[in-house]
């Protein structure tokens, strides 16, 4: 009964002129992501792997409507597909 997860998080090392600044509520994902990861390792079907995966999923739906608030974060990748491509079938919108 054991959940597994897969997160996937680029480098954390950046240049410090590209970009804006990371958020608190950002870098408490990186911080939790990463404390998943040492949680889950040799352990990973482990009740302690899964809440500590729980956290990073509560704390990255805070930083989302963090930036759903304020009009910024990044833009769903499938929303940009479809304003591009909208006859693709991932594109259909069905009214009942």
């Amino acid at each position: 009964m054991g959940r597994g997860f897969l997160v996937v998080v680029g480098s954390t090392s950046r240049p410090k002129s590209s970009g804006p600044a990371i958020s608190s509520s950002e870098q408490s994902l990186k911080d939790s992501i990463l404390e998943a990861k040492e949680a889950c390792e040799g352990a990973e079907g482990s009740e302690e792997c899964a809440a500590a995966w729980e956290e990073v999923e509560g704390i990255k739906a805070t930083v989302e409507v963090q930036n759903a608030k304020l009009g910024g974060g990044k833009d769903d990748p499938l929303e940009a597909f479809c304003s591009d491509n909208p006859a693709a079938d991932e594109c259909r919108v069905y009214e009942e």
